[in-house]
C-alpha cells in the first residue's frame, strides 16, 4: 500500500510539474511548444521568452517578431565572440525551415520583452502574439519561471522508442 501511495503522488508531482510546458499551439504548418518566461529582477526593464517551433510544412515561415501588452518583443540571438557575449536584434526575423525546427533557449535564439511595464513573477503567466509570415499572428502563453531558473527538461518517458504499436 506503501509503495502505491508513493507512486501515486510520484505521478501527480510529475502531472503537475509539467502541465505549463505542455502547451503545444498549432497555427497551419507550425507547432510551437515548450514557451516560458525568466521571472526578472525588480526594477528591470527587459525579460525573455523561450519556445520550440517546429515546422511540418514544404515551405520555410518566418517568426519576424510580435506584440504584447506588458512589453515589446522582438527577436535576438546570443553568440559568445573570443568570449565577449554578444546579442544583436534578428531585424529580417528568424527562418523556421522546412520539415525543420528552431528552439529559442538561453545562450542562443530568444525573444526579448523590451519596455516591461511590470516585471515578470515566478508563477505567473503572460501572453504574446507572435508574428510570421506564413503562420499570421499566433497567441502564446509564457508560464514565468525562477530568475536563475534552466530551460525546461522534457517528462521522462516522452518519447516512444521501442513501442510495438
Amino acid at each position: 500500500m506503501k509503495r502505491l501511495s508513493a507512486l501515486a503522488v510520484a505521478f501527480a508531482l510529475t502531472a503537475f510539474a509539467f502541465p505549463a510546458f505542455a502547451q503545444e499551439i498549432k497555427a497551419g504548418d507550425l507547432t510551437i511548444a515548450k514557451p516560458w518566461a525568466r521571472a526578472t529582477p525588480k526594477g528591470a526593464d527587459v525579460g525573455v521568452g523561450y519556445l520550440e517551433i517546429r515546422n511540418a510544412g514544404a515551405a520555410a515561415d518566418r517568426l519576424t517578431g510580435g506584440s504584447a501588452d506588458f512589453a515589446n518583443v522582438e527577436v535576438h540571438q546570443m553568440s559568445m565572440d573570443n568570449g565577449v557575449m554578444k546579442m544583436r536584434e534578428m531585424s529580417g526575423g528568424l527562418e523556421i525551415p522546412a520539415h525543420g525546427s528552431v528552439k529559442l533557449s538561453p545562450n542562443g535564439y530568444h525573444l526579448m520583452f523590451t519596455g516591461l511595464k511590470h516585471p515578470l513573477v515566478k508563477g505567473d503567466t503572460v501572453q504574446a502574439t507572435l508574428n510570421f509570415e506564413h503562420a499570421g499572428a499566433v497567441t502564446v502563453k509564457f508560464p514565468v519561471q525562477g530568475v536563475g531558473a534552466p530551460a525546461p527538461a522534457a517528462p521522462k518517458g516522452d518519447d516512444m522508442k521501442g513501442m510495438k504499436m
